[in-house]
């Protein structure tokens, strides 16, 4: 995140949300960020600043999004992890893994995805996705796709 504070450039600053989901800023040091919206966090900094700076004006930019990810496990040419920002689907993951390897079971793929903390099976066919016969299936973050 980047975080300005109008006419301070000393206590602007690009910072990561470190694991514990804290940041560290001059004259503030450690905050908890986790759960709050660019808005509100830039209420709360403005608020602590008041005891240093005279009216602050304070502005947050997400600058990048590392939390978000989805998985994929099996028969991919490349197994791990991958970034979800924005919008991806099933086919385009397989994409950016490098694709199928020859062992692949093509339609037995299937997303595991957790809803309301029970495991669900999505099922996808990969040769009928690629015709069309069948929707693309959308990633949400946590999914992990398997490729038996």
């Amino acid at each position: 995140m980047q975080i300005s504070v109008w006419r301070e450039p000393e206590l602007s600053s690009i910072v990561v949300v470190r694991p514990d989901g804290k940041i560290t800023l001059p004259l503030i040091n450690d905050i908890v960020v986790t759960g709050l919206t660019t808005d509100e966090l830039q209420t709360m900094l403005a608020q602590k600043l008041k005891n240093y700076v005279n009216e602050p004006q304070v502005t947050v930019t997400v600058r990048n999004i590392r939390s978000r990810k989805v998985y994929i496990v099996g028969q991919a040419l490349r197994q791990g992890s991958f970034p979800l920002n924005g919008t991806k689907t099933v086919l385009e993951l397989i994409a950016e893994a490098g694709g199928l390897n020859a062992f692949a079971k093509s339609s037995s793929i299937y997303v595991l995805r957790t809803i309301d903390g029970k495991k669900t099976k999505i099922p996808f066919d990969y040769k009928k996705a690629i015709s069309g016969k069948i929707e693309n299936v959308v990633l949400m973050p946590g999914d992990v796709l398997v490729i038996p």
